[in-house]
């Protein structure tokens, strides 16, 4: 640790190159000169050879922070920093410190398995960054553009069940992790308020609901969660699945993890409908992986919380502060809303419950 807060990991192993964002292929966008603060990272990181003046290529398709891809002398890295407002139509702020827990949620699930996580170069706290390797397309695929272009494989679905249940039970009930994530206030501010309670404000008659469901995610605290389990944040690479911004990292709920990610696949029934088949049979590779996994608590009653998250998740994702970019009808729109309402009303303690009742209303 420096005196400008940098933490540095060294490696003796060469792993593959990496990125989050990998399905943003190189080259579409200018190279650009880095700001002060990201090259000052760099150089305190060790990362920059006698004279190395990098340029940075600004990578596309988040929402919340800023990402460079640099080409190295040594090889690509990226940089992430943390922004304090959201690209989204709606005001959403949200504290730059949870770039740090990001560094520490990698830190926990990489000693978990090393093989889940892209891996660290450096950290800087104060500047509210941090390096990584880059994911390189050619040996990563991202899960969103397979799952776009109809490739609904239930085995990936399953190891990312897998991958997602190992790091939840091997967090679960241990203390120190808990108070290494004091981010309640975070999680509300990026997870529950523009989610759960932006959806309550356009439905009254579900307000109750949903606010039922803030208060009860709120006040479990089980296992490390990562928060963003999307097709846009997993990448399939050699190894397995890689999980990636991990910003909203949480000590809480793990069955908003799965939910969360379950929410996705049945929303994308609406994206590629001549897939909905391999959608459904992905939503039920992923539960009963993570179910095999569950060794915490009882297996029914995490279910009943995910169940219930479940459609709330789906009625955020068209009238919350981050909609879905791919669901644009409102026939589409109005389908989701009145499944979700009628589920948010009359909720069910199934996962295979809410995705049979999905199937029967899809469009055939």
């Amino acid at each position: 640790m420096s005196a400008r807060g940098i933490t540095i990991w060294r490696f003796a192993a060469t792993l593959p190159d990496a990125h989050p964002r990998a399905d943003l292929r190189r080259m579409t966008t200018p190279l650009i000169a880095l700001p002060a603060e990201v090259m000052a990272a760099l150089a305190d990181c060790g990362l920059l050879g006698p004279g190395e003046a990098p340029m940075g290529q600004a990578l596309s398709g988040g929402v919340s922070s800023d990402i460079w891809r640099v080409d190295l002398r040594q090889g690509p890295v990226c940089v992430k920093r943390a922004l304090p407002q959201l690209r989204v139509a709606a005001r959403w702020e949200a504290p730059v410190s949870r770039n740090a827990f990001e560094v520490a949620w990698i830190e926990v699930a990489g000693a978990i398995n090393p093989a889940a996580v892209p891996r660290l170069r450096g950290h800087d706290a104060r500047a509210g960054l941090f390096i990584m390797d880059f994911l390189e397309p050619a040996r990563h695929r991202l899960w969103k553009t397979e799952l776009r272009e109809g490739r609904a494989d239930a085995a990936p679905a399953a190891a990312v069940g897998a991958r997602l249940v190992q790091i939840h039970a091997a967090t679960a009930g241990r203390a120190e992790i808990s108070q290494r994530f004091p981010t309640d206030a975070i999680f509300h501010a990026i997870r529950l308020a523009p989610y759960l309670e932006a959806a309550a404000e356009q439905h009254p008659p579900a307000a109750a609901a949903l606010h039922a469901l803030v208060l009860a995610t709120a006040n479990t605290r089980e296992a490390l969660v990562h928060g963003d389990v999307s097709p846009k944040n997993i990448m399939l690479g050699p190894d397995g699945p890689i999980f990636l911004d991990a910003e909203c990292a949480w000590y809480g709920d793990p069955a908003f993890d799965l939910a969360f990610c379950l929410n996705h696949l049945l929303l994308k029934c609406l994206w590629a409908p001549h897939a909905s088949e391999g959608f459904a049979r992905c939503f039920r590779a992923l539960v009963e992986s993570y179910a095999r996994g569950v060794n915490w608590t009882r297996w029914p009653l995490l279910e009943a919380r995910a169940a219930r998250l479940l459609p709330g998740l789906l009625l955020a994702r068209i009238d919350g502060k981050s909609p879905v970019e791919y669901i644009t009808g409102e026939t589409q729109k109005n389908l989701v809303r009145e499944f979700a309402l009628v589920l948010l009303l009359a909720p069910v303690m199934e996962l295979n419950l809410v995705l049979g009742r999905w199937m029967r209303e899809l469009p055939a």
